[in-house]
């Protein structure tokens, strides 16, 4: 039983990221976790000190939150009528990076899964989206989801690395099981820096080649450029 996390500002990015969410499991059984989080735009000393004029804001937030996750929820039900599939939905007043780790730990999540708020292609992943935020503090591996992506079976997934890693099969188990689930080939690039890999990034490479040698797979070695710029031309 897989548990995905799944983020929602109740756009149509989130809405597109979690419609992959379903789509990409659809054949796993998996516990969706719909994660709303609020912040008043008033949220000041004399809001947390519970000034009179602002008694009941935060109700009137979670109220909102709440009705929306379950409006939410039932369309999703409505939609995708998966038996393999159970959807939760939690509110809560708080920052989302900081909500995302404590459920991760909580309900202990496989993965994330969630919208980049309109960025269209890797370089704009790595700026400072709410995405990147949950990237750099999640235990757990995060998917995410381009605007305006639609599904397509992850035939080949591309996995750059420049094998400083130590890689283990537990830190790429979430891989490998997408790999299997979607009989997927993973295609590991590394781009050359002009020089032999050291002896450690050597040794990372027989260990990454050992952990999928049950799965489809191919090694590149690209020649020096940006790296951003070698993953778009992969």
């Amino acid at each position: 039983m897989k548990k995905v996390i799944l983020p929602t500002d109740f756009s149509y990015n989130a809405y597109n990221a979690i419609s992959y969410a379903m789509n990409l499991l659809k054949d796993e059984e998996t516990t969706f976790y719909l994660l709303n989080t609020y912040t008043p735009a008033i949220y000041q000393t004399e809001y947390l000190l519970h000034s009179p004029g602002q008694i009941g804001l935060g109700d009137i937030y979670q109220s909102e939150s709440i009705n929306q996750l379950e409006e939410l929820q039932k369309q999703l039900q409505k939609e995708f009528k998966n038996p393999k599939h159970t959807i939760l939905t939690h509110s809560a007043f708080n920052i989302l990076v900081d909500e995302v780790s404590s459920m991760v730990a909580n309900e202990e999540a496989d993965m994330v899964i969630m919208g980049t708020q309109g960025a269209t292609g890797a370089k704009e992943i790595f700026l400072g989206t709410h995405t990147v935020h949950v990237i750099k503090k999640a235990t757990c591996p995060v998917i995410a989801i381009p605007a305006d992506f639609d599904f397509e079976t992850p035939v080949e997934i591309l996995f750059p690395t420049d094998y400083e890693v130590a890689y283990s099969e537990e830190k790429l188990k979430a891989l490998l099981d997408l790999a299997e689930l979607h009989k997927s080939r993973i295609q590991v690039i590394h781009i050359s820096s002009g020089y032999d890999l050291t002896e450690i990034q050597s040794e990372n490479k027989a260990k990454l080649e050992k952990i999928l040698e049950k799965a489809p797979h191919l090694f590149h070695d690209l020649p020096n450029q940006e790296i951003i710029t070698g993953i778009n031309n992969f």
